[in-house]
């Protein structure tokens, strides 16, 4: 080992002096010579449970050079070789350090560590940046060890044979990678033909929406969702649901989303026309609203981001669901319910004087049929310009028609009107129906409805009664 650190050295200068090894190891703003020097010092203790553990830090801990974390890596192979997997198994997929994760990668293979494969593969599921997939070092890493014909398999073996409760994250991210990959009609097979055992209760749940809802979840935050509306104290909105979705036409069923359930259930409620009208008959109605209101569009807004970001109903008609245009009508309904409005204004001019963040909640139908705003504060403060939904909404949310909140730093906010980027990746990642209410003046506020893939639609005004 005093060998390996002489070879790292040997480039970098003449030594360096460390009074406090240890100390010097957790720290991250030294240089690399210096942890070097304080892992040469520290290897005549190679059974010192700190040293390991600052070893085991240096893995995954920000802040570290790649040529220290591989000095660190090497050491653990010799001393802590099972304790070094199991720190790879916990923070590989996390790791933010693209170099390093490289490397970790190529250090993973090279020691034939099959065995990491369920880490490599939880990492590859998180989206990165525009990165393709056959790009990823995580990909790769697992075509070097499985082969590229077998990495899907690889994939669905873990997905199937990890089944204990507390692996529910990994599954999901199993799932949602499959998807990406374009196997969304394997994962369908794979419930309508794998045998669920009563400890798989993961799987069990995915079934039972494929069987009884035809919907088959996209992502961890779909499948989480899924989850909860299959616990008990939501056992009446699942059984509404159900009821509901075998009397609609095939083509409208092959479209539903999980955000669907709770306007196909609201729209039974305040108004079961709804669930028998043609996405004609409510486009013409979203639109007649429309026509009849005051947008405000800024096409500079999203200017230097990728992607196009149309705001106008029309630019989005090929591609709307009877889901979204019956959520939007619904928004409309309920943004003409004098004490929805008066709530709204309320709500945001609170919001206005409290500068430590913006204010949201859902909006949901009442035991009796009526729109009601449920506020949430936020899970915690930290600008005027954000709001970070708390467990609670999200709890509240599941069964809730829209997510939504404000933006109202100011009462002329209009050059704000709309999503921002950070809402639209909201949207994205919980696949919710949501709606944005700005102000454009004291008594206007402009409303926007908006959900994953960038749709936008801005419904325009409505005024402080």
């Amino acid at each position: 080992m005093a060998g390996l650190v002489g070879v790292l050295l040997a480039g970098c200068g003449g030594p360096v002096a460390v009074e406090d090894p240890l100390a010097t190891l957790r720290q991250t703003e030294v240089s690399s010579r210096q942890h070097f020097r304080a892992m040469e010092a520290l290897d005549a203790r190679p059974d010192d449970g700190a040293y390991r553990d600052a070893l085991h830090r240096m893995i995954w801990r920000p802040g570290y050079t790649p040529l220290a974390r591989e000095a660190a890596f090497d050491r653990l192979v010799i001393v802590d070789e099972d304790g070094l997997k199991q720190t790879c198994r916990q923070h590989l997929p996390r790791l933010g350090a693209r170099e390093w994760l490289g490397r970790l990668c190529e250090l993973i293979t090279e020691r034939g560590w099959a065995d990491l494969s369920p880490a490599l593969v939880s990492s590859w599921a998180r989206p990165i940046g525009f990165i393709d997939d056959a790009d990823r070092q995580e990909y790769q890493a697992l075509v070097r060890l499985h082969g590229e014909e077998n990495v899907v398999e690889v994939i669905f073996e873990i997905l199937i044979e990890f089944n204990q409760p507390y692996q529910q994250g990994l599954r999901s991210r199993c799932w949602e990678l499959l998807h990406r990959l374009g196997h969304r009609d394997r994962l369908v097979d794979l419930l309508a033909r794998h045998a669920v055992g009563a400890d798989d209760p993961m799987l069990a749940d995915l079934q039972a929406a494929a069987i009884e809802l035809g919907i088959i979840p996209r992502n961890h935050e779909e499948i989480l969702w899924l989850r909860k509306l299959r616990e008990p104290q939501r056992a009446e909105f699942w059984s509404q649901a159900a009821a509901i979705v075998p009397g609609l036409a095939d083509s409208r069923r092959r479209e539903l989303e999980l955000r669907d359930l709770p306007i196909l259930v609201a729209a039974s409620i305040h108004d079961p026309w709804l669930l028998e009208a043609s996405k004609d008959d409510l486009y013409q109605r979203v639109s007649a609203h429309i026509l009849s209101s005051r947008l405000h569009i800024d096409a500079d807004r999203f200017r230097g981001n990728p992607g196009t970001y149309a705001q106008r109903l029309h630019e989005h008609r090929a591609i709307l669901t009877w889901g979204d245009l019956a959520a939007m009508l619904l928004a409309v309904r309920a943004m003409q319910v004098p004490q929805v409005v008066a709530h709204l204004f309320d709500y945001a001019e609170r919001d206005r004087q409290d500068r430590s963040c913006e204010y949201g909640g859902v909006i949901v139908l009442d035991p009796k049929g009526r729109f009601e705003v449920l506020e949430f504060p936020p899970r915690f403060r930290r600008r005027d310009t954000e709001f970070i939904a708390s467990q609670k909404m999200l709890d509240a949310a599941y069964t809730a028609a829209f997510h939504f909140h404000n933006h109202a730093q100011r009462h002329r906010n209009q050059q704000y009107a709309g999503p921002h980027i950070g809402d639209l990746n909201y949207a994205d990642n919980l696949r919710a129906n949501c709606l944005v209410f700005t102000f454009v003046n004291e008594d206007t506020l402009n409303v926007d409805f908006y959900r994953h893939s960038r749709v936008i639609v801005d419904l325009g005004e409505i005024r402080r009664r």
